[in-house]
């Protein structure tokens, strides 16, 4: 019986040591689903799905960290609600107001992944996903932001393929994560100046998370190292 239980124990210790990594592990895993479902309507409403699911493991991490669990559900709640809305009635009020929720959940999550990390001096392997974690949280928070942006001023951004059509969710969430890697890969463009605000913010958002947050968890792990070669 010890030995029929011991898989299931070890699951459950490995998400109450590393929910972090799940987290990252999701994440990532939609990039790849975006990828392959992103062009076709019945991939949409998987992503859709995902997407669902992603925010309640936001919540869920957010449930780990020193943040306030119950503004996560209070806005995760009407997200998921106004998201499944708009899957089936594809409204563009129903996509602003999802969207600016996910955007406000996602970066509610990242300041609470960012109080986790720096609340001691002490660095954990969870602490290592949460910075890979708190980073994707960043990008997908400002490409719900870019996605708002996109649905109030139309033609805000332009593109290489299609310039005349509004840029899919994918298209922004690339320009999120090459803006936030400051890589700037310069195939999307922000036209009007509300796009070019908020595209301005995530490129000083991600320059003082890689300083301060990045930086830290650097300096604090080579420490570590060093107090263990001594002893």
């Amino acid at each position: 019986m010890k030995n029929h239980n011991h898989p299931l124990m070890s699951w459950r210790a490995l998400t109450r040591q590393h929910p972090s990594a799940f987290l990252l592990a999701a994440q990532l895993l939609s990039l790849l689903l975006y990828a392959a479902l992103s062009e076709n309507s019945s991939g949409r409403v998987l992503l859709g799905v995902v997407g669902l699911l992603i925010l309640a493991l936001v919540v869920w991490v957010i449930d780990r960290s020193p943040a306030l669990t119950w503004i996560g559900w209070a806005l995760v709640a009407p997200a998921i609600m106004l998201s499944l809305l708009y899957i089936l009635f594809d409204d563009p009020i129903l996509l602003i107001l999802s969207s600016l929720l996910e955007a406000v959940l996602y970066f509610y999550a990242a300041g609470s992944m960012v109080a986790y990390m720096l609340k001691d001096y002490r660095v954990t392997t969870d602490e290592l996903f949460a910075a890979g974690a708190t980073f994707t949280l960043l990008a997908w928070g400002f490409a719900y932001l870019y996605l708002l942006c996109q649905t109030l001023f139309p033609g805000s951004f332009v593109g290489l393929n299609n310039p005349d059509q509004p840029r899919t969710f994918l298209e922004l969430l690339f320009l999120s994560f090459t803006n936030l890697t400051a890589a700037g890969l310069g195939d999307i463009l922000p036209i009007t100046p509300p796009a070019r605000v908020i595209v301005m913010l995530e490129q000083f958002a991600g320059i003082g998370y890689v300083a301060v947050v990045v930086s830290r968890l650097i300096g604090m792990t080579l420490m570590q190292q060093k107090d263990q070669e001594r002893s």
